[in-house]
C-alpha cells in the first residue's frame, strides 16, 4: 500500500506543479502576503512633528523658557512664524501643529492660573496629543512654584531658579521595539493560514475533477483502492502545507529579517499542527460536495469568513466582544492566540491547551468526514 500512496502521491505533484502558475498559486501567494504585510507595517515609524511657534510674549523667561521645553522634545522641531505664517503653513500641509503664546502668559504662569496659551492643527488630537500631555506636566509644574510664591515675583524666580538648577537627573537607555515587529509576523501568519486552507481545499479538489474526467475509476481500476487513493491526496497536501510552512518562515526570518520574538522550531511546530487541521478541513469539503463547482462555493463561504473572523486580517482587539466569542470556535483564533501567548513570553509547554483544541478540531473534521464518505453509497464515493 505504501508503495502506491508513494506512486500517487509523486505523480499527483509532478501534474499539478509542471505549470508555473500553480507554483506562484501556491507558494508565491504565501510570500506576496508577507511583502504586502511588510510595505503596510515597514512604513509606520517614528516621524518627526514639525510645530510653528508663535512666541507673542518674547522678553519674558517663563514663554522663552517654554519654547526651549517643546524644542527640547523628542522628534519635535519648531520654527518660529508669525500668526499670518503659521494659519498658512498649516494649511499648506508644511506644519503639523502650531504653538501660540500670547501676550500675558507669563503672568498668568506666575500667578498659578496658566492661560494665554494655545495649540493649534488641522490633524486632530493625534498630532497634537504628545506635545499637548508634556507640555501640561511642565507649565503645571511652573504655575505650582507661583501659587507657592503668592505672586511674589522674587522668591518664585528663587524656587524656579532652584528647579532649573536642581542636582536630581534623569538618565534614560534606549531599547530596541519589538511590538511593530511581532505585530508584522502575527499578521503575516494571518495571511499564511488564509494561504494554507486555500491550498488544502484546492488540493482536495483535485479528488473531484480526478472524478469528473473519469480519471478516478481508471486508477480503481487497477490493484490500487479507494482508500489507498485518499491516502495519497492526504500525503501530497501535507507536502505542500509543509513546503508552504518552510518557505514562509525563510522570508520572514532571512529576506525580510522579522522578529516574531519566538523560536522558529516553535512557529513551525504550531502551523505544522494547523496543517493537519487544514487538511481534515479540506477533507469535510469534499464529503459534502458532489462536484468541484460545489467544493469552490464551500471553500469561499468557509475559509475567508472564518479567517475574518479569527483576526488573520486584523487583531481581535479591535473587534466587539460578540464576534470574539464566536472566533473562539475557530481554529485559525487559536493559532493566532497561541502565537501571542508565545510573544509574550510563555513556553510552548504552557500551550498545550490551545495544541488540544486544535487537534480536537482536526480529530473531530478528520471523523465527520469519514462518517460522510461512509454514508453515501452511490458511485461518487471515494472509500
Amino acid at each position: 500500500m505504501w508503495r502506491d500512496i508513494w506512486f500517487l502521491a509523486t505523480r499527483t505533484l509532478l501534474m499539478t506543479f509542471r505549470k508555473r502558475s500553480t507554483l506562484i498559486l501556491y507558494f508565491g501567494l504565501p510570500i506576496a502576503g508577507i511583502v504586502a504585510t511588510f510595505l503596510l507595517y515597514g512604513s509606520v515609524g517614528t516621524t518627526e512633528l514639525r510645530v510653528g511657534v508663535v512666541n507673542e510674549d518674547s522678553g519674558q523667561r517663563i514663554a522663552e523658557d517654554t519654547v526651549g521645553f517643546v524644542k527640547n522634545l523628542d522628534h519635535v522641531s519648531i520654527v518660529h512664524v508669525s500668526r499670518n505664517e503659521l494659519k498658512e503653513q498649516l494649511a499648506a500641509n508644511k506644519l503639523d501643529s502650531g504653538l501660540i503664546i500670547d501676550s500675558g502668559f507669563s503672568e498668568s504662569v506666575l500667578s498659578g492660573s496658566p492661560d494665554h496659551i494655545a495649540i493649534e492643527s488641522v490633524k486632530g488630537a493625534q498630532v497634537t496629543g504628545y506635545m499637548k500631555s508634556m507640555l501640561r506636566g511642565y507649565i503645571d509644574n511652573v504655575a505650582a512654584m507661583g501659587k507657592i510664591a503668592g505672586g511674589d515675583g522674587t522668591t518664585f524666580q528663587q524656587i524656579y531658579d532652584q528647579y532649573r538648577s536642581s542636582a536630581f537627573k534623569l538618565t534614560s537607555e534606549s531599547v530596541n521595539d519589538t511590538s511593530l515587529a511581532k505585530q508584522m509576523s502575527y499578521q503575516s501568519i494571518g495571511f499564511l493560514l488564509l494561504f494554507m486552507l486555500n491550498s488544502a481545499a484546492s488540493l482536495a479538489e483535485l479528488m473531484l475533477k480526478h472524478r469528473e474526467n473519469r480519471t478516478y475509476y481508471r486508477i480503481l481500476s487497477s490493484p490500487i483502492n479507494a482508500k489507498t487513493y485518499v491516502l495519497a491526496n492526504i500525503a501530497v497536501n501535507a507536502v505542500v502545507m509543509l513546503a508552504q510552512i518552510v518557505i514562509a518562515l525563510f522570508f520572514m526570518k532571512v529576506v525580510f529579517h522579522m522578529d516574531p520574538g519566538i523560536s522558529v522550531f516553535e512557529m513551525f511546530a504550531l502551523l505544522a499542527i494547523f496543517a493537519v487541521v487544514s487538511i481534515s478541513l479540506s477533507l469535510v469539503i469534499i464529503a459534502f460536495s458532489k462536484s468541484s463547482g460545489m467544493a469552490g462555493a464551500l471553500q469561499n463561504l468557509i475559509i475567508v469568513p472564518t479567517c475574518l473572523l479569527s483576526g488573520c486580517f486584523f487583531p481581535l482587539s479591535i473587534m466587539p466582544e460578540t464576534l470574539r466569542r464566536v472566533s473562539d470556535f475557530l481554529p485559525q483564533s487559536w493559532v493566532l492566540q497561541s502565537i501571542e501567548k508565545l510573544q509574550e513570553g510563555a513556553t510552548f509547554g504552557s500551550i498545550g491547551f490551545h495544541l488540544s483544541i486544535l487537534l480536537a478540531f482536526a480529530v473531530v473534521f478528520f471523523l465527520i468526514a469519514t462518517y460522510k464518505f461512509g454514508r453515501n453509497n452511490d458511485t461518487r464515493n471515494f472509500v
